[in-house]
């Protein structure tokens, strides 16, 4: 699912992300510099496809393992892709992969994120244009997943990016924005934090929100995802909060910050 969506981090004394930040969802000077787009491919085999859950939860931390990544920073090797698509809006597509599909993809440069019977890899960012002709051809559509059980209550311990309960997000779609959420909360956090969380794995977890709770959310200073409106749902939509852990990525708490 093509994600060309904005994010909004926690809000200002006048409601708005910084000036310069790429997240406002009005246009900025940034929508004029060269648009690059991280690729996330997420394999779904037919006789075994991911729970859906497992999917998000992997989409995201597969976005903060790159982010961490010795080759997405200083001169490493996929630090300028990184750098130029950080500069312009950021954008996110998951696209799926099965059978020589799947093994194509991992034969390219990335890194490939398991957990709880998913598999998604990430990729470098690359130009709007200017996809590996393995990925270009690769679908966005069929990444429709269920959970055959509800997923259990978050780990308190590790942060939570909650989903908006009214939007009919299909996986892809909610894929990309988890992985907005996720890279929102990096963002967040001092290096000593994400050192501490990025040893112990990313953990996370990725869950619907309670209707009555999604108002207070979004109202508490948390980082929020805004969508640009490109593709499924409204312009503008709040689509993902990120809260913290008691012990990992400690950005808040609806019921109360962090002392």
């Amino acid at each position: 699912m093509t994600s060309d969506d904005d994010l909004s981090k926690a809000p200002g004394r006048d409601g708005l992300p910084p000036a310069d930040s790429p997240f406002r969802t009005e246009p900025t000077p940034r929508d004029e510099a060269p648009q690059f787009v991280l690729p996330l491919v997420a394999r779904i085999e037919r006789a075994e496809p991911p729970a859906r859950t497992a999917a998000l939860e992997t989409a995201a931390r597969a976005v903060l393992v790159l982010l961490s990544d010795d080759r997405a920073l200083g001169d490493g090797e996929w630090a300028q892709a990184v750098r130029d698509w950080q500069d312009a809006r950021i954008r996110k597509v998951v696209r799926r992969a099965r059978g020589a599909e799947w093994r194509r993809a991992e034969a390219l440069d990335g890194i490939t994120v398991t957990g709880d019977g998913a598999q998604v890899r990430v990729f470098p960012p690359v130009p709007l244009d200017g996809w590996p002709k393995d990925l270009a051809r690769l679908q966005v559509s069929g990444t429709d997943l269920d959970d055959p059980e509800p997923p259990p209550a978050p780990d308190p311990s590790a942060p939570v990016l909650w989903l908006n309960p009214d939007l009919g997000m299909t996986a892809g779609k909610a894929m990309a924005q988890a992985g907005h959420g996720a890279q929102l909360a990096w963002w967040a956090l001092s290096e000593p934090q994400r050192k501490e969380w990025r040893e112990a794995g990313f953990p996370l977890a990725v869950r619907t929100a309670d209707p009555a709770r999604w108002e207070p959310l979004t109202r508490a200073g948390l980082p929020v995802v805004r969508d640009a409106g490109f593709t499924e749902i409204a312009p503008g939509s709040c689509t993902v909060v990120s809260e913290g852990g008691t012990r990992y990525a400690p950005l808040g708490r609806v019921t109360g910050q962090y002392g």
